[in-house]
């Protein structure tokens, strides 16, 4: 039975039918071979001749065994029409048991689910044949779903977050322009309140501006190219060069070969984490590139004051500080984050017990 469920459809309805019918036909036999034997009882009536010359009369049937003969020629008649039309009927009763009952019960109850918008649930694997390779499509489908929705979710609840904490950082400098235009209405010729508000106005923009990357980076689309380990360890060089001048700095990156990477997505994350820890580095830096199944990973590590507590617990937020004052919005690491995702990736941040910050990117490979 598990054979005949695992075949193919074609194959398993004819073998079906094939088997029916021929037991319909040996059926027929029977009854052919039942009714003959009954027909010996019974005289046929008519006439015999001899070799001689000799007649014979034959007995004839009673009315009641000319009813069981027309009876019994009437029975193989049947017999020839309904035996085989059973057999194909059985065929496909079983063959919509066997074969089509309970994928398409799974499919039904899966389609179910998911109108209800209700994707926590999975579809077995109910056999190997056309219709089991369709449950099987479906299950990688609703996989698909799932991951579509909660990636949706997760987006639309970093919107939200964004949303709030944009909202709760521009409520100050607001605040502070109010107070501010109050005051230029009473003493209009005051300078200090005219560069405070030109102050207020640049943060703003700056805030603008910082909600804007972000809603770009979102969409900016992943686009894999080959580039090859020594042109990476070329570009993570000069980068370090150019982004901390005045530190000592250390790049290793083994012979991997050739990659495929968003070489964008890659150096922009490179430059983010650079730049990070050659501002809070003390006397050097260090980038670190290694390859592990399929995944391509970058370490920047510093001599710093290491990452703050708050900001490991809640990881990179986006308008939060890591410096007192200053017009940085905490905006690095966050998109540096937003880009490792869309790559396939992460980003990991800790603190060396040795004492500075460990910033890990992440990327798939294609």
């Amino acid at each position: 039975m598990e054979r005949l469920k695992n075949m193919g459809l074609k194959k398993s309805f004819f073998l079906l039918s094939a088997a029916c019918v021929f037991l319909s036909l040996l059926l027929v036999l029977l009854v052919f071979s039942v009714c003959g034997r009954v027909r010996e009882n019974c005289p046929t009536g008519g006439i015999t001749y001899t070799i001689d010359g000799t007649v014979t009369v034959l007995e004839q049937p009673t009315p009641e065994q000319q009813k069981i003969l027309e009876l019994l020629s009437g029975l193989e008649l049947v017999s020839c029409i309904v035996l085989p039309l059973l057999g194909l009927g059985t065929a496909g009763a079983l063959f919509y048991r066997i074969k089509l009952k309970e994928p398409i019960t799974v499919l039904m109850e899966s389609t179910e689910h998911i109108r209800v918008h209700d994707l926590d649930f999975s579809i077995p694997a109910v056999s190997t044949d056309e219709l089991g390779q369709v449950c099987t499509a479906f299950e990688t489908m609703r996989l698909e779903l799932l991951k579509t929705n909660r990636e949706l979710w997760r987006q639309a609840e970093e919107r939200k977050r964004l949303n709030a904490a944009f909202a709760h950082d521009l409520r100050n400098p607001v605040t502070v322009l109010k107070g501010n235009i109050k005051l230029l209405r009473q003493e209009p010729t005051d300078g200090q309140v005219l560069e405070r508000l030109e102050s207020y106005t640049r943060r703003i923009e700056q805030y603008v501006e910082a909600m804007s990357s972000i809603q770009r980076l979102e969409q900016m689309p992943v686009r894999m190219s080959s580039v090859s380990s020594g042109i990476l360890r070329t570009e993570l060089e000069e980068t370090a060069r150019l982004l901390a001048p005045a530190l000592k700095t250390g790049v290793f990156v083994p012979d991997m070969g050739v990659l495929q990477i968003d070489h964008g997505i890659f150096l922009t994350v490179a430059e983010n984490l650079t730049g990070n820890a050659a501002r809070f580095a003390g006397g050097k830096i260090e980038l670190v590139l290694a390859l592990s199944e399929k995944k391509l990973s970058l370490t920047v590590t510093d001599d710093g004051p290491g990452f703050p507590d708050k900001l490991l617990a809640d990881g990179p937020k986006p308008f939060g500080r890591m410096e007192a004052g200053g017009g940085h919005f905490g905006m690095g690491l966050y998109s540096t984050r937003l880009l490792c995702v869309k790559h396939g990736g992460d980003l990991w941040l800790g603190n060396s017990p040795e004492g500075g910050a460990v910033a890990t990117a992440s990327f798939r490979t294609g």
